[in-house]
């Protein structure tokens, strides 16, 4: 059983770059799954509702989703803005290959998406730039020295802002989250990988204090439903 009082450093099974399998599909598909039923979505679009009035004029908004894995996250963002009739370019960022494809795949009606594959530390993907970069159930796969570099480095590369959608590590997270993928006979893959996500978490104290390390004042960071945390870092 996990020790929730500190950040678990075990990796999960996701992170294995070389990861390609039906096995890796299935688990994709129920990532989103999961988003959809409990609200997933809802910290990064709430976001998006918030800084519209400070959209650029003129020009399509550009965002980057880092770690975007099964493009379930892009695929909300196109279909926020097809609503509102806001133009923008979508950019999904991940280092699997395999993850790209599937992505690629399911986002064939949206012109509006592309990817690259890269590792967002590179120095080729660090001197690119976007209106706001978004990373969803991203950052507890970083260690907090890597996640200090990566908070520095994101607020730099955003015009406008940076959107972090994160779990709350908390006990109620944790085994609710255990429990409900063996109910629901969740693959090999999601039931290690979900509860160990919370695991990896973060609290709020933790979330402030990298922040702080990074350099990093002017934000807000929201507890949201269900067991989130939405952190918006203004440019």
């Amino acid at each position: 059983m996990a020790d929730l009082r500190v950040r678990s450093d075990q990796e999960e099974l996701m992170d294995d770059l070389t990861l390609a399998s039906e096995e890796l599909r299935q688990n994709l598909d129920e990532l989103e799954t999961v988003n959809t039923w409990l609200g997933g979505y809802a910290p990064v679009l709430d976001a998006l509702a918030r800084l519209r009035p400070r959209f650029p004029a003129g020009r399509p908004l550009r965002i980057a989703d880092l770690g975007s894995g099964g493009g379930d996250t892009l695929r909300q963002l196109a279909r926020w803005a097809r609503r509102r009739r806001v133009p923008v370019e979508l950019v999904g960022v991940d280092a699997n290959s395999f993850m790209l494809d599937y992505a690629a795949a399911k986002a064939q009606n949206y012109p509006e998406i592309s990817f690259q594959q890269a590792d967002i530390f590179a120095p080729d993907f660090a001197q690119q730039s976007f209106d706001i970069l978004t990373a969803s159930l991203f950052c507890h796969h970083f260690s907090d020295t890597q996640l200090v570099q990566m908070l520095a480095q994101c607020h730099r590369q955003a015009g406008l802002a940076v959107i972090i959608n994160d779990l709350h590590r908390h006990p109620l997270a944790y085994h609710s989250i255990r429990w409900l993928t063996r109910l629901l006979g969740g693959s090999r893959l999601v039931q290690h990988d979900a509860p160990l996500s919370v695991a990896r978490a973060f609290t709020r104290s933790e979330l402030e204090g990298l922040l702080a390390a990074a350099g990093i004042r002017n934000y807000t960071l929201r507890w949201r439903w269900a067991f989130r945390w939405q952190l918006v870092i203004s440019a």
